[in-house]
């Protein structure tokens, strides 16, 4: 018995040894499939760091009033809302690969446009067409990388569309620096032409990745779906109840594992609107949650106190290079938080992100709406209400990194079922982009009105 024993121990003994190389392996691909697919979030990242220096060239080389200024800055949010609901679909019908690809293209397409944009309307075209294809990236980049992450990385891979959305912004921020330098009616158009440099690295990147496991069950190709799932999970007992429990909510009979099976129809994307207008009260709960995280993370003003330069203008930074220097401290802040809570995120949970995240931002708009009145009553420099300023400036985009922006594009993806999951996701962003749109449009405007303290506290209000 002992040496049986000993044995069966020393047979035991390389399993441990040889696992965490399996594993490893596994999760550098999927790795390396949600890097590709995140990718694509790019795109809103970009438009937003670039667009934010670009106006500052643009109104001095086009005319253009107050509301035509808050109009360009914010109705690609608008806009992309009808990219993100037309995506939902499109994904369901011709796969979530080839919907990364669509967007890609579009943009591409929009940033030619805005490049070579001779006036107001010629930019309004461009700004239209590269809002469909920031609304198709919006959408398929969280639904397709929570669909291939493995079980045990998912919150840490589906961070990556978040993460990417801010090294855009960056990227953005470093663009106008760059080309400021350029003749006046040059450099705003090479900072909005070069966006379709990272559109097409995305198209080329979607040419090899696979098509998501989920999808495949649910048009039927269980064996590709099995090939998919091999490579993504961690061992070959989770691919094996991965794809059992696609199986399951596609309505496949479990002892079924022929190549190709026939799939209920609903389940190419027919009859999901109805469930999703009229839905049974745990579908309700699903929206609400995932409405009112769209809803408050934008309605918390955070395109507009990162990108708008009348705060930087407000604390006493007047000349173009140094406000595009200051954006590149917050474009550099937000990343460096966003990666801090993206190793975070599944070794604390969600929720005590979340609610340091408010707490923190809460604190940062007051900081905000105390300061910057101070600044534009008092004639004399005060050195503590700059400082303040900037602190909450930084700090603001630093908390929303790590917990409210960072939450809400795999925890959405996450919470759908299955059958509505691209379409649910849609409808989540496409409200995010209204109030995006609706908060940038309206910015200027509103802090006219009721001076820029009030803007800031009516923000604050809304987050507690």
């Amino acid at each position: 018995m002992a040496k049986n024993g000993v044995s069966t121990n020393q047979s035991d003994l390389p399993i441990p040894a040889f696992d965490p190389p399996k594993k490893q392996k596994r999760n550098k691909y999927a790795l390396a499939c949600s890097l590709l697919a995140s990718m694509a979030s790019i795109l809103l990242g970009y438009d937003i760091g670039v667009m934010s220096g670009a106006i500052i060239y643009i109104v001095k080389d086009i005319n253009m009033t107050d509301v035509e200024r808050e109009v360009v800055m914010g109705i690609i949010n608008l806009i992309s809302l009808i990219g993100s609901t037309i995506a939902g679909r499109t994904s369901d019908w011709i796969g979530r690969r080839y919907t990364i690809i669509i967007a890609g293209s579009i943009f591409f397409v929009g940033a030619i446009l805005m490049g070579f944009a001779a006036n107001y309307a010629f930019l309004m075209v461009g700004r239209f067409v590269a809002g469909i294809g920031v609304g198709f990236a919006m959408m398929i980049a969280p639904v397709y990388t929570a669909e291939v992450a493995p079980s045990s990385v998912r919150g840490f891979l589906t961070s990556f569309p978040e993460v990417f959305i801010n090294v855009g912004i960056l990227l953005g921020y470093v663009s106008n620096v760059v080309f400021s330098k350029l003749p006046q009616n040059l450099g705003w158009r090479f900072m909005l032409g070069v966006g379709c440099i990272p559109s097409t690295f995305i198209v080329v990147g979607a040419l090899v990745m696979p098509e998501s496991p989920r999808w495949l069950v649910m048009q039927g190709r269980l064996g590709d779906a099995k090939k998919v799932l091999d490579r993504t999970s961690d061992s070959p007992e989770e691919s094996y109840l991965r794809l059992y429990d696609i199986k399951e909510a596609a309505g496949i009979p479990e002892h079924c594992n022929d190549d190709v099976v026939m799939v209920p129809k609903q389940h190419h994307g027919e009859g999901v609107w109805r469930e999703l207008l009229c839905p049974t009260p745990t579908v309700r709960h699903i929206l609400m949650c995932a409405f009112g995280i769209h809803l408050f993370q934008q309605a918390s003003g955070i395109d507009s106190s990162c990108s708008d330069r009348v705060i930087f203008e407000k604390a006493g930074i007047k000349s173009d290079t140094d406000k595009l220097l200051a954006t590149i401290s917050v474009g550099f802040t937000k990343t460096i938080f966003i990666l801090v809570a993206t190793f975070f995120v599944d070794k604390y949970g969600r929720r005590p992100l979340f609610l340091t995240s408010l707490g923190g931002m809460a604190l940062s708009l007051l900081g905000l709406a105390t300061g910057l009145p101070l600044l534009i009553v008092r004639i004399e420099k005060m050195v503590w209400a700059l400082t303040l300023c900037i602190a909450s400036v930084l700090c603001f985009v630093a908390f929303f990194s790590s917990g409210m922006g960072r939450l809400f594009g795999f925890l959405c993806s996450e919470i759908f079922p299955l059958k509505a999951r691209a379409q649910g996701v849609s409808i989540g962003v496409a409200l995010n982009r209204v109030m995006s749109g609706v908060i940038g449009i309206t910015f200027i405007s509103l802090y006219k009105s009721i001076t820029i303290g009030g803007a800031f506290f009516c923000m604050e209000g809304l987050l507690l």
